[in-house]
């Protein structure tokens, strides 16, 4: 297998890098690329930043969102340099069959504020930010945490895209779905979007449209584009912002509401939707879509839910039948948590997850 395809051969199409392996990569390449060229909109960009000990729940994440997309993907993983290698050793080991290819970055920010950026909230967070001014030739763009794990194909929440109307720009789901428990409407010292602010874990953008508009704003009576506001933002909120990244993002679509698409709860499911009792009822009533485990809840014991949820992906194997190596030990697993308020609604959580699987085999069966 090919692994080390370089960026070059994906960003110029033609010019093969000088590590490519022999023959049968060559072929293998050339084949990937002729699908590509035949299918160009069909391709989906999916983006994530990793630093740190986020390794093995960055691969996790990549390994739901293959399982069960249709179209192309194409990742682009920033990620720091210590954890390239690593990278390219494990997604050289995937299955692709000519559906996914990805691309790997530095971490990198303005030149002149760098350290700033890079300490904002969490290490490399608002790396989020600059990634329509980094990725100039993407149209449009699925940003996601390094703990989100997909339960049904990218291509559904990929389709929002056509449901922008003509100002939208991005979407996003709202921070909480009951505004007592909400942080922003009860914490915030800043503006945000709507009722309860919205959470960037998931985020959906059109890149053209947004490197195109002018942003009102609280800082000037003129317009900015999106790489002249972020730092006036960071300086003038920078004392006041708790979330980083994510209350920049809410105070700019708080003056340009008109351009934020918002997508239902199921879309972007965090712990906050059940610990305190159950409140998506849209994922009460379609399951969970895509699962964020934000607060290290795949990784603890206090929310065994979510850890159960990111344990069976992660342990799952590509080619293993999916309804006895994946649901059903995860719904073993899942019946032990009906201690925790989350495991009480636990059936949200394979709702979506069962029917992706049965979809999938559909498809297969179909040829």
């Amino acid at each position: 297998r090919c692994k080390n395809l370089s960026v070059s051969f994906w960003n110029s199409y033609w010019m093969l890098p000088s590590d490519v392996c022999g023959v049968n990569c060559f072929w293998e390449a050339a084949f990937r690329y002729d699908y590509m060229k035949t299918r160009p909109s069909e391709k989906m960009h999916l983006a994530v930043v990793a630093c740190g000990e986020r390794l093995e729940e960055t691969v996790t994440m990549l390994k739901s969102a293959i399982i069960f997309s249709i179209k192309p993907l194409h990742f682009h993983i920033f990620a720091e340099d210590q954890l390239h290698e690593s990278f390219k050793d494990i997604l050289g080991e995937f299955p692709y069959e000519g559906k996914v290819n990805y691309s790997l970055y530095p971490i990198t920010f303005p030149t002149e504020s760098a350290a700033e950026w890079k300490k904002l909230f969490k290490p490399c967070a608002s790396q989020r930010l600059f990634l329509p001014l980094i990725l100039k030739t993407v149209d449009s763009l699925l940003y996601v945490d390094t703990d989100i794990l997909f339960l049904r194909p990218v291509d559904d929440i990929w389709s929002f895209l056509g449901k922008f109307n003509s100002t939208q720009i991005a979407a996003m789901a709202p921070e909480h779905e009951e505004p007592r428990i909400g942080w922003y409407n009860r914490f915030a010292r800043h503006p945000y979007y709507g009722v309860t602010g919205i959470n960037s874990g998931v985020m959906l953008m059109n890149m053209t449209r947004i490197r195109r508009k002018y942003f009102k704003n609280d800082m000037t009576p003129v317009r900015l584009q999106w790489g002249e506001i972020l730092m006036p933002l960071l300086k003038k909120y920078k004392l006041n912002i708790t979330w980083g990244d994510q209350d920049l993002l809410n105070i700019m679509f708080f003056h340009n509401s008109e351009s934020l698409y918002v997508f239902p709860c199921q879309w972007n499911y965090r712990p906050d939707h059940c610990i305190y009792g159950s409140n998506c009822k849209a994922a009460e009533e379609e399951g969970i879509f895509i699962l964020h485990g934000n607060r290290g809840v795949y990784h603890d014991d206090k929310q065994p839910t979510f850890r159960a949820v990111y344990e069976a992906i992660k342990n799952y194997s590509f080619g293993d039948d999916l309804i006895h190596s994946l649901l059903q030990p995860l719904e073993l697993e899942l019946q032990k948590t009906m201690h925790t308020y989350c495991g009480r609604v636990y059936k949200v959580f394979t709702k979506q997850l069962s029917k992706s699987i049965r979809d999938l085999y559909t498809r297969r069966s179909k040829g």
